[in-house]
């Protein structure tokens, strides 16, 4: 079955880095272009940065442009979010799955950035 494991999240300060990981298993990782989304409570889930299946096409939304870039491992079904100047408006749970999502989620990550 589909599966995502997102890892790597924490507590940072504004201004600091994070890097995300999510081990996804259970459909051909390879052939999709996969997405970060994140979620603050109350809030719907939103796009952050999307990657085609090659790995040489990154697109992001406005909110994470010059800051974040997003990477994968094909060999290692893996996707990568690198999060650097990181602001408190960051602050959110983070997910990974297929751009045109499964409705299967994994648990997501928390990113806190505070002082």
């Amino acid at each position: 079955q589909v599966q995502f494991m997102e890892s790597g999240g924490g507590l940072a300060p504004p201004g600091g880095s994070l890097r995300l990981s999510c081990v996804c298993s259970g459909f051909p990782f390879d052939i999709y272009t996969m997405s970060w989304f994140r979620q603050v409570p109350g809030k719907e889930r939103e796009l952050v940065a999307a990657l085609n299946n090659l790995g040489n096409r990154p697109t992001y939304v406005d909110s994470s442009k010059g800051r974040f870039a997003i990477s994968r491992d094909n060999t290692k079904n893996t996707l990568y979010l690198q999060m650097n100047d990181l602001k408190t408006e960051d602050t959110a749970v983070y997910y990974c799955n297929r751009h045109q999502a499964f409705n299967t989620w994994g648990q997501g990550t928390q990113v806190t950035v505070s002082s």
